[in-house]
């Protein structure tokens, strides 16, 4: 009996060895794993901040990953054309896509508030909605149904207003202009009387140039000296009120994505956090150069809007916004957690960020 049990011990033993050598051998396995993706996005190749943030985004994910993952950028249009990189990640051509939610409104009207909302909150206010305020959970939730996990992946701060081929002096100039400008944004423009229009970044400069469109919106001076829009129009607005704080996002393949271990899930979204602060950063430290170059070298006009126009815009832009949610559950679910945070961290930025930028004019 006792030379019987000594054997199945060691029987048992041996398949307990076993097991732990091959569960082993599956880490080991799974670690040097290697994945081949895809990037496609909607902006120019190598184009300052917006598509070398995109190209930031695979190279980090590469180096932190040790080169498991390995991403092939495709700048539009080079794989997808810039305004079906949605379609193209929800089906599995590409594995990531890296662009602005308001340009998938087609697919879902929800979608341009994780962009940016007119009047709605800056960049470090929405960084916080998103991160702490449930936002990344309501972005996950709407772009579920086409196959899509989104993360934050970029933030350009609060954009410039656009150019103008004429001075806005009152509302009267808005009406019958022929802008580029996407999103709500657009869709305020509409109601204000003019006629908004979408176009890719590649194909903005022609257009204001050949007269097809009268103004156009872009991102700010860092972007727009690189455009040469100057070129084409000398009337350069601010307030850029209808996108205070744009989110740029990174949108993922829920294949591709639930292919990756773990720890490699972990390294591609920590990534997206790390460029979403990066792209903030680098149009705070370039955009005041690139906007005395514009005014100093090339004679550019920086101008306010009038506060009747914008007090109008506003009044224009709860209406829109009010209306879509009216329409469409999720949008108002969305809308309304936007305008409940915003509400309680603006009394929070009332007493820190604007008392502080009130003191430091002060001094000056």
């Amino acid at each position: 009996m006792k030379r019987r049990d000594f054997l199945a011990g060691l029987a048992a033993a041996g398949v307990a060895g076993c097991a732990k050598t091959e569960q082993a051998g599956d880490t080991a396995r799974a670690s040097a794993e290697t994945f081949e993706w895809k990037m496609v996005t909607t902006w120019p190749a190598n184009f300052p901040g917006l598509g070398t943030g995109a190209a930031d985004l695979a190279r980090m994910i590469q180096a932190a990953s040790g080169g498991r993952i390995r991403i092939q950028v495709f700048a539009a249009p080079e794989l997808v054309p810039a305004f079906e990189v949605f379609d193209a990640v929800s089906r599995g051509t590409a594995d990531i896509g890296h662009g602005g939610a308001y340009y998938w409104k087609g697919k879902t009207e929800a979608a341009q508030f994780f962009a940016a909302t007119p009047f709605g909150m800056n960049a470090q206010e929405r960084n916080a909605w998103m991160f702490y305020g449930g936002g990344e959970e309501l972005w996950r939730e709407l772009y579920a149904p086409f196959n899509l996990v989104p993360a934050a992946a970029g933030n350009t701060g609060i954009q410039m207003g656009g150019w103008f081929k004429k001075e806005i002096r009152s509302l009267d100039d808005l009406q019958g202009l022929k802008m580029r400008i996407p999103g709500l944004g657009g869709d305020v423009l509409r109601r204000a009387g003019g006629t908004p229009v979408n176009l890719p970044g590649g194909e903005i400069f022609t257009a204001l140039q050949t007269g097809s469109i009268d103004a156009t919106e872009w991102v700010g001076p860092y972007n727009d000296l690189a455009f040469g829009l100057y070129q084409a129009a000398s009337n350069y607005y601010y307030p850029g009120w209808h996108e205070p704080g744009t989110t740029l996002e990174a949108i993922f393949n829920r294949e591709s994505l639930d292919a990756l271990p773990e720890d490699l899930q972990e390294i591609v979204f920590m990534a997206c956090r790390t460029v979403n602060g990066n792209m903030l950063a680098e149009y705070t430290a370039r955009n005041q150069a690139a906007l005395e170059t514009l005014v100093r070298d090339h004679g550019v006009q920086l101008r306010r809007f009038p506060d009747d126009v914008l007090k109008r815009l506003k009044e224009l832009s709860d209406e829109v916004m009010e209306e879509i949610a009216a329409r469409d559950a999720m949008a108002r679910k969305i809308y309304e957690s936007q305008l409940a945070f915003q509400k309680q961290v603006s009394k929070w930025h009332d007493v820190s960020e604007l008392a502080y930028y009130q003191a430091r004019d002060l001094t000056r």
